[in-house]
């Protein structure tokens, strides 16, 4: 093969390019010229060369047709030509088919089959698709045979700057702090353009300022937005609104253009101290106000904002003024000075004070320490208004101390109180009985002069608190209350006692010395140097030549044994009195008795009885036998519960069955019955428990009735036919007990007539008699129950021989009593 023409394909697409745009600019040529010169093709190789015509080469058949380009955004009235494909098998004579496939093959593009020429059949736009894909097919049009293999190629849209720039992150709102120097970044923005950035100059943006230049420009390449000045002041102006724009083509003229408004806001810095409105501020308070109240608010004002106000007050007292009368607090959420009254106030004392307040910021910049000091000052004057204040007790509290022998009337003590106002009027005195009900305490109205009036007694309360009140003479409304603290001092006034009734024990083969028993004491008293208490045999007593008395000097005592052995026989109880004496003054003594028993014991000295029950039984029961005994109990009163229980059950089981209510049973057969001889259809049992049966209601006593009741239900006033008399069954118990039964149920109206049914169902195929029930059976017309004839049941055979005579002897006898 070989390469077509390179004058003709670089001529077709030049010569296309006029008709195509007419109207394009020179500048477009130019960009379309360097892929038109690259679509030569390629020269043959050497080793291509062929023996043939001087000039001429042989090659290998193939495509003659390169990448081709399109203007995007065309808007002429004819299709754009975008180029020409061509094989050098291509004679010119028609034989061959061109056709394309791929993306918008036969809808944007389409191709001349004949020539191999393509045309644009729509607009393109570069920003919505750079390039197609597409592949060519050489076909004989006679036989639609490929002739060259397919071979793919690309048609690239040539970008034109139709695409202005545009901020696509908008709103842009930044932040700069006041005072910030020359150049402070404050932000960045970007625009964006949908040209081609790698072919010309479309997307080459530039960036200028076109509204806030005078306090701001912006980077011309980057977008970065700085500060123009360096006396940006927020209280003057806080916020800005800069229109920055964007050009493409880098700037030059025709270019295409986008702005934006970024907000700027100033944020503040602490750059303006704290400034009081006024020097001097003035408030009035009683004198009477509590600690903690508030006299006022004053606030300095800041022309900062956030926290570069937050402030903090302080006082200064004036010189001459004296004291800390008042504190000052600040309010977090108002930044006011709130002044409190610190101690209690006196109109008499001082009338006015006067405070120097300052306030200074919490946070100082140091980058404006020039600026000046951040504080400011003020003097507040604070009028105390008089009040008509109650007495006040000097002191407000006090201890007072009285011996507990005091005799009634005895002064414990004076109590003072003085009217703080001006007039000084006179006071009255007073007990609150609230805290003396017992009336243990006078006081002078006049004097305050406190006494007792009853007799102390410091062992059964040793403190007494009393509120002591005192009040104008003239306005008893004004009063105040003072806590009095009365201590009772103790005298010598109980004598000592032992601790407890002791009680000893000695074995009978005691030894001399051996310790029975210590003895210790108790006083009610309470001395200031501590107890110290003597302990001795009653003098008045006879000797005591078997135990004796030591005193160990801490207020106890011991006892121990004089002589070997004890005969319990002979005495088995000592009593020995014991006389104890404290240190006074004055000295109480007192006499106490120690029960000392005579034991036996074993060998090593453990008591094994004594004459005494408790002893017994102390030595006789261990823990272990009380244990045994008392479950012992426990299993005896089980089995008495047991045996009672059972007894109760067993009285109530009796009870049930001689209270059980005997009703007749109603009982229906659906399967053959088994005739005379059938001993298991029926329970007799019921029938033959011929117990006590009650008395039907309104009848006499010993008669039962024996028939039905007059009146009746038929059913009722039917009887059992009965035959004539034969020796093998007896019915009259069965007569009897039925009988009974109806009178019973006739008698009593809450109830029905329980009678008792025995129906028997079909006989079966094998028998001859089709059923006995007589509840289906069709009575005679006009005949009665007792009329119905049961002879039929002889001819049923010697099975229903029983059941025959019964019921046709009774109707044979029946009849000839009624013809009779």
């Amino acid at each position: 093969m070989r390469p077509g023409p390179d004058g003709a394909l670089r001529a077709g697409a030049a010569s296309a390019l006029p008709s195509a745009l007419p109207s394009a600019l020179p500048s477009v040529l130019l960009l379309l010229l360097p892929p038109l010169l690259a679509a030569a093709p390629a020269a043959p190789t050497p080793a291509a060369l062929q023996d043939g015509a001087p000039g001429t080469a042989r090659v290998k058949r193939g495509w003659v047709w390169n990448q081709f380009f399109v203007v995007e955004e065309y808007t002429g009235t004819e299709p754009l030509y975008v180029g020409k494909i061509h094989s050098d098998s291509d004679e010119g004579d028609g034989a061959i088919k061109y056709t394309i496939s791929g993306e918008g093959a036969g809808t944007i593009f389409l191709i001349d089959e004949l020539t191999g020429d393509i045309h644009a059949m729509e607009r393109l736009d570069r920003e919505q698709k750079t390039f197609y894909t597409l592949r060519a097919q050489a076909r004989d049009r006679a036989t639609d045979r490929l002739l060259e293999p397919e071979s793919e190629f690309i048609i690239k849209v040539q970008d034109i700057n139709d695409s202005e720039p545009r901020f696509l992150h908008g709103p842009y709102i930044g932040s700069v702090a006041e005072l910030s120097p020359t150049g402070t970044s404050v932000m960045q923005v970007i625009a964006s353009d949908a040209d081609d950035p790698t072919y010309g100059s479309s997307a080459r943006l530039v960036y200028s300022v076109l509204d806030g230049e005078h306090h701001f420009t912006v980077d011309p390449k980057t977008g970065v937005i700085r500060t123009a000045v360096p006396d940006l002041d927020r209280e003057s102006q806080e916020r800005y609104e800069v229109v920055i724009q964007a050009t493409d083509m880098a700037g030059q003229l025709g270019g295409l253009s986008g702005s934006t408004t970024v907000t700027i806001v100033v944020t503040d810095v602490n750059d303006n101290p704290p400034r009081f409105p006024q020097k001097m501020y003035q408030f009035s308070i009683q004198e009477s106000a509590p600690v903690g109240t508030a006299v006022g608010r004053v606030k300095a004002e800041d022309s900062d904002v956030g926290e570069n106000t937050d402030m903090t007050y302080h006082l200064k007292e004036e010189s001459g003024s004296g004291g800390d009368a008042f504190k000052v607090t600040t309010d977090s959420d108002t930044q006011e000075a709130v002044l409190l009254v610190h101690k209690r106030l006196d109109f008499e004392s001082q009338p006015v004070h006067t405070v120097v307040l300052e306030a200074l910021n919490k946070f100082v910049d140091p980058r404006f320490a020039d600026l000046g000091t951040f504080r400011d000052q003020a003097i507040v004057r604070v009028a105390v208004t008089d009040v008509d204040e109650p007495p006040e007790f000097r002191p407000p509290s006090r201890l007072l101390e009285v011996q507990e022998d005091a005799q009634v009337g005895s002064l414990v003590g004076v109590v003072t109180a003085r009217d703080p106002d001006v007039a000084n009027r006179p006071v009255r005195y007073a007990i609150d009985r609230d805290s003396d009900l017992d009336q243990i305490f006078d006081i002078d109205a006049d004097t305050g002069a406190i006494v007792t009036g009853k007799g102390l007694d410091r062992e059964t309360a040793g403190w007494h608190n009393i509120t002591v009140l005192a009040m104008e003479a003239d306005n008893h409304a004004q009063l105040s209350r003072a806590l009095l603290r009365i201590r009772i001092l103790d005298v010598n006034d109980n004598p000592p006692e032992l601790a407890t009734p002791y009680e000893a024990a000695v074995c009978e083969d005691a030894k001399p010395g051996q310790l029975i028993q210590t003895i210790s004491v108790v006083d009610r008293d309470e001395p200031q140097g501590g107890h110290r208490f003597y302990f001795r045999l009653v003098p008045e007593a006879p000797s005591n030549p078997h135990f004796s008395l030591l005193d160990i000097q801490d207020n106890t005592a011991a006892v121990h044994t004089q002589h070997v052995g004890f005969n319990r026989q002979e005495q088995d109880v000592f009593f020995l009195p014991i006389l104890v004496v404290d240190s006074g003054p004055p000295t109480l003594s007192s006499t106490g008795t120690l029960t000392i028993r005579v034991c036996g014991c074993d060998g090593s000295g453990t008591i094994q009885s004594c004459n005494t029950t408790a002893f017994v039984m102390a030595a006789s029961l261990s823990p272990g036998a009380l244990i045994a005994l008392l479950v012992c109990v426990l299993i005896l009163v089980v089995l008495v519960l047991l045996i009672l229980t059972l007894r109760r059950h067993h009285k109530s089981h009796l009870s049930a069955e001689e209270d059980e209510d005997m009703r007749d049973n109603v009982i229906k057969y659906n399967d053959e019955g088994g005739g005379e001889q059938d001993t298991e259809a029926y329970d007799m049992s019921a029938l033959r428990s011929l117990y006590d049966f009650g008395e039907p209601k309104g009848g006499a006593a010993g008669s039962p009735a024996r028939g039905p009741a007059p009146g009746g239900p038929p059913s009722a006033r039917l009887a059992l036919p009965q035959g004539p008399p034969r020796p093998e069954p007896d019915f009259a118990a069965f007569r009897d007990f039925i009988g009974r039964k109806v009178a019973l149920a006739d008698a009593d109206p809450s109830v029905p007539p329980y009678d008792a049914f025995q129906t028997y169902a079909l006989e079966g195929a094998g028998s001859p008699a089709a059923s006995l029930s007589s509840l289906h059976s069709s009575p005679r017309s006009g005949s009665s129950a007792s009329e119905q004839d049961f002879a039929y049941l002889r001819g049923w055979g010697p099975r229903f021989g029983a059941l025959a005579a019964l019921y046709a002897g009774q109707l044979r006898a029946d009849a000839e009593a009624a013809a009779s």
